[in-house]
């Protein structure tokens, strides 16, 4: 028997490049794609950003609102604090300086509500002395002396005043004394009289002063 020699025939591979060395890292999906570079992402300018740029003030304008109503109530806090201040101080001088204090007057300040505050105030009381008579002159300088420091926080005018009154007093004491001498019958209260009659009559030309907040 004869047996023929059979013939394998091994069709020849197409000619291909070396393929590329895939990185570990990588997928076997990634390395066979060849990506092209992606542009990157431009900012958009349509209406969503808009909204947002609206919102945004809206909000800033709200914060600027509040601020703006909380200094306006701070501020009309204070001017009513000093208002009620002010009229405490002024009434308590002509409470107390009785016939010889005029009315309080006040000047004024308007709040960002619209009400006018008192900011300032004063008092005119009569300093003068009594023409020959010491005895008037003292319970009057003791009231006026009252009536300067009847505030809690007198002012430096009102302590100028209570100084003013409390000189006014001495005189007058001194004066007292003086007719009590003549009384008894020395002749040195007649001098103190006359003296006492030259220092009302000074006194007596500039007698109204102010009592002020």
């Amino acid at each position: 028997m004869q047996i023929g020699s059979a013939m394998i025939h091994v069709a020849s591979l197409p000619y291909s490049l070396p393929a590329r060395p895939v990185s570990p890292d990588s997928s076997a999906d990634l390395a066979r794609a060849n990506p092209s570079p992606v542009p990157p992402v431009q900012p958009s300018s349509g209406p969503g950003f808009a909204d947002s740029d609206a919102s945004a003030d809206s909000a800033k304008a709200q914060r600027d609102d509040a601020e703006r109503v909380r200094l306006e109530q701070q501020q009309i806090a204070e001017l009513a604090n000093r208002d009620r201040d002010v009229r405490n101080h002024e009434q308590a001088h002509a409470a107390v300086g009785g016939a010889y204090a005029g009315a309080p007057s006040y000047t004024y300040e308007r709040g960002p509500d619209g009400r006018t505050y008192a900011v300032g105030g004063e008092v005119s009381i009569n300093v003068g002395a009594s023409a020959d008579d010491p005895e008037t002159t003292l319970r009057k300088m003791i009231s006026v002396q009252a009536a300067a420091l009847a505030p809690a926080d007198p002012s430096s005018q009102d302590l100028s005043v209570a100084a003013r009154a409390s000189a006014q007093a001495a005189r007058a004491r001194m004066e007292l004394a003086s007719q009590q001498s003549e009384a008894a019958g020395r002749t040195a209260g007649g001098d103190g009289v006359e003296t006492y009659r030259r220092v009302s009559r000074v006194e007596d030309a500039s007698s109204a002063l102010d009592l002020s907040a």
